[in-house]
């Protein structure tokens, strides 16, 4: 069971998103909370596996709320950051922050759904659209010089062949079918550069390789799918 909480200060949006959520079995929704600071005492309390987290909320906003949630130590719930805007300052401080995922509000039921699910299970999601804006605000980035990046330097030529694929969006199976590796070969890989690396999730990952300069914009183009 996915136990989820939800933090949004419009209690009509968390009326809809647990009743969208509670449809299903094994989702249960036990808790609620309409700002920030509420949020942190209900996770400490309710230990949720997810918080569905609004990204603007007046006070303690959603960004430093999950920045306070996944600074704690062990490991804390996943998080994802639910809003009406796509602005990439947002998307990258909130990937940045250690959220799993960034969806828009007015995604269908059935996509929230998948969503939680996703992020449950140790995976990153954004959407497509998200994420192109995302890589846009690397454009303008000076260029990476030639060779390795020093952040990088003890990973393995393998391995900076799976960040790369892991920073451009492809799942564990897609990642396998690329590198012709079975997924259990990838999911090595992954743990090992996330531990390499001391990042908590692929999301992670994906911000440091676009940082490094190991992905540059324009390397492979991201579809809608």
């Amino acid at each position: 069971m996915i136990r989820v909480l939800i933090v949004d200060d419009q209690p009509l949006v968390r009326s809809g998103v647990r009743m969208i959520l509670e449809s299903e079995d094994d989702i249960e929704v036990v808790g609620e909370a309409a700002d920030g600071k509420t949020a942190l005492a209900e996770a400490a309390q309710l230990a949720p596996d997810v918080v569905v987290l609004d990204v603007r909320m007046p006070g303690l906003d959603g960004i430093e709320t999950a920045r306070r949630l996944l600074s704690q130590p062990g490991r804390g719930p996943r998080v994802l950051m639910l809003t009406t805007f796509d602005l990439d300052e947002y998307v990258y401080e909130a990937m940045k922050a250690g959220a799993s995922g960034f969806i828009l509000k007015n995604v269908p039921p059935t996509k929230l759904i998948d969503a939680v699910r996703t992020v449950a299970e140790g995976d990153a999601l954004l959407s497509p659209t998200i994420t192109r804006r995302m890589i846009e605000r690397f454009v303008q980035r000076p260029p990476t010089p030639a060779g390795r990046p020093e952040a990088l330097a003890h990973l393995t030529e393998r391995e900076l062949d799976v960040l790369r694929l892991i920073a451009r969006g492809l799942s564990n199976a897609e990642i396998a079918q690329a590198l012709f590796l079975s997924e259990a070969t990838v999911k090595s890989h992954v743990n090992r550069i996330l531990g390499k690396l001391e990042l908590r999730d692929r999301t992670q990952a994906a911000v440091l390789a676009y940082e490094t300069g190991l992905v540059q914009p324009g390397d492979q183009p991201l579809g809608d799918g």
